[in-house]
């Protein structure tokens, strides 16, 4: 099986891009906005729509394979890619990389893939993460339809893994700033991780002494109980964006003496707290994320320190899982270009017994969500992030439904080998 033609358009996400460092250093909301001027190279205003391309190709049998070119909500930022705008990005694709496309033979998705993860244009750049994230996913596709198999099977297939250890993967549910009426309809549908709150400011969110994060978790709790019983115990998985470090200067026992207050508050359930502090580079924030979690332990505490700042690339997270940094690592695939870069970050942390969060942005589409699902199946990660969006039931639903419409498919194929 050959690609014969490459197409792309233009599309729209699930959410917006952020400018992060304009909303940290308090700009006032707007409605649905923000008022005041953006701090972060490329952006025109705080919040702008989120853009992605579609990679659309044609196989030689007249399928069509596709995956979308999607960037992080708080894209450049953090160490991460420039804004991801379409009008920028469709000429090169349809100039300098849609002709190396046309022609290719199908055979292996994993050498195909990597061979464009480390494509270089002209000038010797690389690819933008966004791009190397939309070919890949339309990479693994096609392969897929050219052995007329799942995506999971390809996966399977070609990374050695077990076809015994497939079952469902926990989905965790994001509410974004409408974290009440979100976390109702996520514990209407039984998540089983929630909220993510979205505490990206000190003084609204947080609070000024961290009492209003502590009187979230205490709602969310007994939300839980009146909505989905005694035996209804999600995991409580709360991104706080660095603003805990901020509130108490980065002082680690201070840190670990709040997050344990928080534990105690959530008790029963589990409780993640996801980028407790932004050490401001990827050296020092392994070491405080490190010594964050070792402060925590040594206090006898359970509360998981999950990494995401300046943990972007698959090099960075395997250096957050080597040393140990955090209990849980957010793989944000967008963030890692090729999603054989996802596998591998994947792998690596199972190999190195650290949680691994197959994450992403609420800045994604419906079909980035898609493949990621399949990825998740045939990797079993500790939680896939329900994406796009915010609004909890879109990307739920895309997730859920993916998942179980190829967990029914693997299963007739198990029955008819």
């Amino acid at each position: 099986m050959k690609i014969t033609n490459v197409l792309a358009s233009p599309g729209l996400t699930g959410f917006y891009f952020d400018d992060q460092k304009a909303i940290k250093a308090d700009a006032q909301p707007d409605g649905f906005t923000y008022r005041g001027k953006p701090l972060t190279a490329g952006f025109r205003e705080i919040r702008q729509q989120g853009e992605s391309i579609s990679i659309i190709l044609i196989l030689s049998d007249g399928q069509i394979a596709y995956g979308d070119c999607a960037a992080v909500q708080y894209s450049g930022t953090g160490g991460r890619d420039p804004l991801f705008l379409a009008r920028h990005y469709l000429p090169l694709i349809e100039k300098d990389l849609a002709p190396t496309l046309v022609g290719r033979r199908l055979s292996s998705f994993r050498e195909i893939t990597t061979e464009y993860d480390a494509f270089r244009l002209s000038n010797g750049d690389s690819l933008h993460t966004a791009i190397r994230y939309g070919i890949s996913q339309a990479l693994l596709d096609a392969t897929a339809k050219a052995r007329r198999v799942t995506m999971t099977e390809v996966i399977i297939e070609e990374y050695g893994l077990s076809w015994n250890e497939i079952k469902p993967v926990p989905i965790f549910a994001q509410t974004g700033d409408d974290r009440y009426t979100g976390a109702d309809k996520a514990i209407l549908k039984r998540v089983q991780v929630l909220p993510h709150g979205l505490i990206n400011n000190v003084c609204d969110k947080l609070g000024s002494q961290g009492e209003l994060l502590h009187e979230y978790i205490r709602w969310l709790k007994n939300r839980c109980i009146a909505l989905g019983g005694r035996t209804y115990k999600p995991i409580f998985h709360i991104d706080v964006y660095g603003t805990i470090g901020l509130l108490f200067e980065n002082d680690i026992p201070r840190i670990a003496e709040y997050l344990l207050k928080l534990e105690e508050a959530a008790a029963p359930h589990r409780l993640r707290i996801e980028g407790p502090l932004d050490a401001g580079g990827k050296e020092e924030q392994i070491k405080q994320l490190y010594q964050l979690k070792e402060e925590i332990h040594h206090r006898g505490g359970r509360v998981e320190i999950v990494a995401d700042e300046w943990c972007n690339t698959l090099q960075d997270i395997r250096e957050f899982a080597a040393a140990a940094a955090a209990d849980v690592i957010q793989i944000k695939t967008p963030d890692l270009g090729g999603i054989d870069n996802t596998i591998e970050a994947i792998i690596y942390c199972k190999e190195k017994g650290v949680g691994a969060y197959l994450g992403g942005t609420s800045n994604e589409t419906d079909r980035s969500a898609q493949v990621c699902t399949h990825i998740a199946l045939a990797l079993q990660p500790d939680q896939i992030l329900a994406k796009p969006g915010m609004g909890v039931d879109e990307g739920l639903m895309i997730v859920f439904n993916e998942m179980q419409r190829t967990l029914a498919l693997l299963e007739y194929r198990r029955a008819i080998r």
